[in-house]
């Protein structure tokens, strides 16, 4: 088992005014070289937004990015044609394909938008480009996959054979997590606390495991954690 763990004070920081980001991995300015994504996994930034504030019109190609609103409402347009508004508790999958320009912004003139966004390296390239969202019920205790290449009802997909599982915890709780062969998993602690293979992490730390399947963890009461699994090897 090979594992790294990422505190949150070390990740990268960035604060524009009207846009203060943290990221786990090299993102804009920030350059760490130990820190060039996790195998298909590139980004991970913790993203506020200030009201009326946000991304003008930009386009990415061959990338699942995946945003989670987790306080607020973000608003998006793209050049398919479609605009929504992301609120809280809802995910947003899109999958840039052959190419795609939007933009996103603060929904809200007074309060702030707070979320996450991933990318991810697309498997088949150059596909047209698609969108989908969701809102997500998490059952307690439990930690439970959103997104993921396999396409069901209760589940957004994306075009790589990786998926994102989240879990709210009022209970302390002890865990099995199986990875797939060839897979590893980033484990992010959004709120309280968790030990993942004998490793203590709070809020916003996170840890990378691979070179095993499975992996167990102890989730602390009042908990809020996400499991990123992705494919390793590099294009």
């Amino acid at each position: 088992m090979e594992k790294t763990i990422h505190k949150s004070e070390e990740r990268g920081k960035s604060d524009l005014g009207w846009l203060h980001s943290r990221f786990s991995f090299s993102f804009a300015d920030y350059y760490d070289p130990k820190r060039v994504g996790f195998g298909k996994l590139l980004v991970l930034n913790d993203d506020i937004i200030e009201p009326g504030q946000g991304f003008g019109a930009h386009s990415h190609a061959n990338m699942e990015i995946i945003t989670i609103v987790t306080e607020g409402e973000l608003e998006h347009k793209d050049s398919t044609g479609v605009k929504e508004v992301i609120k809280t508790g809802e995910i947003q999958v899109m999958s840039a394909g052959k190419g795609i320009i939007h933009s996103e912004y603060n929904h809200s003139t007074q309060k702030q938008v707070k979320l996450f966004q991933i990318w991810i390296e697309t498997k088949k390239k150059n596909l047209p480009p698609r969108h989908d969202k969701k809102t997500y019920q998490l059952p307690k205790n439990e930690l439970t996959t959103v997104v993921s290449e396999i396409q069901k009802d209760n589940l957004l997909s994306i075009n790589q054979n990786a998926k994102i599982s989240l879990g709210k915890f009022e209970v302390e709780k002890k865990l099995e997590y199986a990875i797939s062969e060839n897979n590893g998993v980033f484990i992010f602690v959004i709120e309280g606390n968790a030990i993942v293979e004998g490793e203590y992490l709070t809020k916003r730390d996170a840890i990378t495991i691979s070179d095993t399947r499975k992996i167990k963890l102890k989730v602390g009461k009042e908990s809020y954690l996400m499991a990123i699994e992705v494919p390793l090897e590099k294009s």
